[in-house]
């Protein structure tokens, strides 16, 4: 017997959450963004009058008053939208067990084993969460409800706002494959710039591709991706509160000025790597790739990774693999808006042991004593907060010298 998964999707949750204060608005072309003061004035989310003039999420706030010069800003409060996800899954957990969020506005439901004590109609009890979350929360939802946890993530997607769309092994074909490959999860703009030099730019193309072609072009996500195309994804859905392993630790760090010396951009390379490194830890895990993202002051991105020496959870060794990497990637003075640091290919801390090189015997040792020293820094920050303390180049002056050095990249 086929699984009943669904997925649902909070409709335009920041900003939906804005307006239960602000009901005045809810006809008035709207948008929740960032701070622009600091920085970081993009559009986080809108409402469905903002959509109607193409207002789009992450881009400037420059950008969405171009299109439409009315536009209400308001500021985002995101503890009440963490508060707001809390309530939303709570009442999913009515239902069913197996509740997996992805995202702070989005949740898989398994209620395969629940659904005869609501009706046994999946459509229905769809609607009825629907409805339960508009009338005690005042916000609406779409879900998505299907045989898989991909399928069930395109119904979410298919229609909006507030509607259920059903995809069954009998109409994914007319429904799914017409859809751009883009709209499958996972795949990403460089994946689909593979996918489109080859002629496959819907995911009934993609479904219809040979499988060995794809794996040679694409890796192991290539294989996944047709998989999901055939409706052949069959992930369980996580029960509420089991813990998941990250697959990436990222962070990233927009710069209140443009960074264009070396000093300063070590010190934001300093302050990202401690971050990761922090979160590595917390999860247990140690990172065997980092990837390095710079912005500029036109949002013109350069993304770059490289393979680490070996596994590591510590700030020092994923700053040194960030410089390195900046150092290849990046013109000489050519000034930085925004810096992300990313783990990839992570590791269990257990199965992340490095053999000992027979003429670097001393590394393994001097990784292990860096490896404590931030744990105790961890433990000591775990008891006297974060600032007590800090990486030692983030002590000094934040401005930059009178005749600064130059990034030698």
């Amino acid at each position: 017997m086929d699984r009943v998964i669904y997925h649902c999707d909070c409709n335009s949750f920041y900003c939906s959450v804005e307006l239960l204060s602000h009901p005045e608005l809810r006809a008035v072309p709207t948008a929740v963004c960032g701070d622009p003061k600091s920085r970081h004035g993009i559009i986080l989310a809108k409402n469905e009058s903002a959509k109607r003039f193409g207002v789009r999420t992450a881009e400037t706030i420059w950008q969405a008053r171009q299109k439409c010069p009315d536009l209400t800003l308001l500021p985002a409060h995101h503890g009440l939208y963490r508060e707001y996800s809390k309530k939303v899954n709570a009442i999913y957990d009515r239902f069913t067990d197996l509740i997996e969020p992805f995202g702070i506005d989005e949740s898989w439901l398994d209620v395969t084993g629940s659904l005869h004590l609501f009706g046994g109609d999946p459509r229905a009890l769809a609607d009825r969460i629907r409805n339960t979350v508009r009338e005690e929360l005042g916000l609406t939802i779409s879900v998505g409800v299907s045989f898989n946890k991909v399928f069930a993530k395109l119904g979410s997607d298919y229609k909006k706002p507030d509607a259920t769309t059903v995809i069954s092994r009998g109409n994914f074909q007319q429904i799914v494959w017409p859809l751009p490959v883009t709209d499958l999860l996972f795949v990403g703009r460089a994946a689909a710039k593979v996918l489109n030099q080859y002629g496959v730019s819907t995911i009934g193309e993609l479904a219809a591709f040979d499988r060995k072609a794809l794996v040679e072009l694409l890796g192991k996500q290539g294989g996944q991706l047709w998989e999901y195309a055939n409706g052949l994804e069959h992930s369980p859905v996580a029960p509420a509160g089991t813990y998941t392993p990250p697959k990436s630790v990222g962070n990233g760090e927009t710069f209140s000025r443009n960074l264009t010396c070396r000093d300063e951009v070590s010190r934001g390379v300093s302050m990202l790597a401690d971050q990761v490194a922090v979160r590595l830890r917390k999860h247990g895990m140690k990172a065997a790739t980092l990837q390095v993202t710079i912005r500029d002051p036109k949002f013109k991105d350069i993304c770059r990774q490289r393979p680490l020496d070996a596994p590591t959870n510590t700030a020092r060794e994923l700053y040194q693999a960030a410089m390195d990497i900046l150092t290849r990637s990046w013109t000489a003075g050519a000034p930085i808006r925004a810096i992300t640091l990313t783990a990839h290919n992570l590791i269990p801390e257990e199965d992340a042991a490095v053999q000992l090189d027979l003429f670097q015997s001393a590394a393994p040792q001097r990784r292990d004593k860096v490896e404590k020293l931030e744990r105790t820094m961890d433990a000591i920050r775990s008891k006297y907060g974060r600032e007590a303390v800090t990486v030692a180049a983030l002590t000094r002056s934040p401005e930059p010298q009178e005749d600064p050095e130059d990034l030698p990249f």
